[in-house]
């Protein structure tokens, strides 16, 4: 009788996942198992922590359709690994490949506490082109998305999975699974999935800006926890503008993963350093995270963010740069407040693009500057996203509602005035950035155009 482990961690499905598969080929019990890492969790919103809990919960529920119950426990990955590999009898655990520095030391301290027992680590589960299946000619990896995505497009992509057919779970105690119900998990992901690819798509390229309307197909946050799968996704995407765009946005999420894995210190570290001297100013970091800038078009945003657990793509970035561009406050502390409350908070995504809207990462323009009351004109010119996350404005008609200051205080709602002077507040960042060292860069576009991708979608 042979029997493995199939260890999920941020590849919560049955469907596509070739972890899984492995495990089911050839052996007679099959143990799918989750370990709750209490270090992973710490400091996160309830809501961010109860759509793992639902997604679990699901996990077990078409586990149980197969055969099989999802293995809790909590504690150390590799010393609860190891226990139940020894308790079981397991000849193999399969886990999926990660980028972070984290991911990694886990699955070499599996390896070790293992022993004899084998650990197999399968790299294509997470995207559509594995790190390191798209590489310069000259090696390493790439640090510009423009040729990056057009050395993945010619890239064959490995085929589909289907789930295994049966699982067979030996005698063992399962552990504490959630029982909860709620939108997380594979059912309701790929829900969203077939109904946002029946419809949705065709329309992405010219509505997934625009803030007022429900124009992106929000699966960032099942596409993080691996719910679903970006390689299925990109092969039922279809064709036509609005397919096409989706499906460089997988790409960009590749490109993020592949960059991960080459340099892990991103998470934390410059990709570019560009020599700032970010400003120390914790009552603005304060007001930015409440939503209480005096922008309308910032603080909607980032009250969407606590209410939700996710972002506007065009919001993520208007907010993003009036944090570290015009605040000029440092790029980490507007991705660890990212990072606690989205549902689809990624190491690769998050830091990567809260960089890149800094201008210490990829883009190929650090110094350019959103100016958010033109972000608002363009993009939410009627005020409808304003006055449905800023209520206190939700008077004001039309594109009123962006520059409530020019009203007499009594009008205003009790909506605080703007934190500093937008004009003032450009200028200090480029004068920074001169002052240090900083060099001015041309006006040409680049490869993104001026989107940034927060999400999965959006760039």
């Amino acid at each position: 009788m042979t029997t493995t482990v199939a260890l999920f961690t941020r590849d919560l499905r049955v469907h596509d996942n070739p972890a899984l598969s492995a495990a089911a080929r050839g052996a007679d019990h099959v143990v799918p198992m989750f370990v709750r890492d209490r270090r992973i969790g710490a400091g996160f919103a309830d809501g961010r922590a109860r759509f793992l809990d639902e997604c679990l919960a699901d996990l077990d529920r078409n586990l149980r359709g197969l055969g099989a119950r999802l293995v809790v426990r909590e504690g150390d990955p590799a010393e609860e690994v190891a226990r139940l590999a020894e308790e079981v009898d397991a000849e193999r655990v399969h886990v999926a490949a990660d980028a972070s520095a984290f991911a990694r030391t886990r699955e070499a301290a599996l390896a070790a506490a293992l022993g004899r027992r084998a650990l197999e680590v399968h790299p294509d589960v997470h995207a559509v082109v594995p790190p390191g299946g798209v590489r310069p000619q000259g090696g390493g990896h790439f640090s510009v998305f423009g040729p990056y995505h057009r050395r993945w497009q010619e890239v064959p992509w490995r085929p589909v999975l289907p789930p295994p057919e049966r699982l067979s779970l030996p005698r063992l105690r399962v552990g504490s699974v959630p029982r909860v119900s709620g939108p997380g998990g594979e059912t309701k992901g790929r829900e969203r999935a077939a109904s946002w690819l029946d419809d949705g798509v065709h329309d992405y390229a010219d509505q997934h800006d625009a803030l007022a309307e429900d124009g992106t197909s929000r699966l960032s946050p099942y596409l993080h926890l691996g719910c679903v799968s970006a390689l299925e996704l990109a092969r039922r995407a279809g064709d036509g503008p609005g397919a096409e765009a989706f499906v460089r946005q997988l790409a960009w999420r590749d490109f993020h993963l592949q960059v991960l894995a080459a340099r892990p210190e991103v998470a934390h570290r410059d990709f570019r350093p560009r020599g700032d001297h970010w400003r120390e100013d914790p009552e603005s970091l304060l007001a930015w995270q409440q939503g209480r800038t005096g922008i309308p078009i910032v603080d909607a945003g980032m009250r969407q963010l606590l209410a939700e657990g996710w972002m506007h793509n065009r919001a993520r970035l208007i907010t993003g740069s009036f944090l570290t561009k015009t605040l000029y406050l440092d790029w980490r502390a507007g991705a660890a407040h990212f990072f606690a409350h989205l549902l689809d908070g990624d190491i690769a995504n998050n830091c990567l693009n809260w960089q890149w809207v800094a201008g210490t990462g990829t883009d190929t323009r650090p110094n350019r500057v959103l100016n958010p009351l033109r972000q608002a004109e363009r993009y939410d010119p009627d005020g409808d996203y304003v006055r449905r996350y800023v209520p206190e404005l939700a008077h004001l008609p039309g594109a009123l509602v962006h520059q409530p200051w020019r009203l007499p205080e009594r009008e205003r709602g009790g909506y605080p005035p703007p934190l500093l002077d937008l004009g003032e507040g450009r200028a200090r960042f480029l004068n920074a950035r001169q002052g240090s060292g900083g060099r001015r860069t041309s006006k040409a576009e680049s490869p993104s155009s001026e989107n940034a991708l927060f999400d999965v979608e959006d760039r």
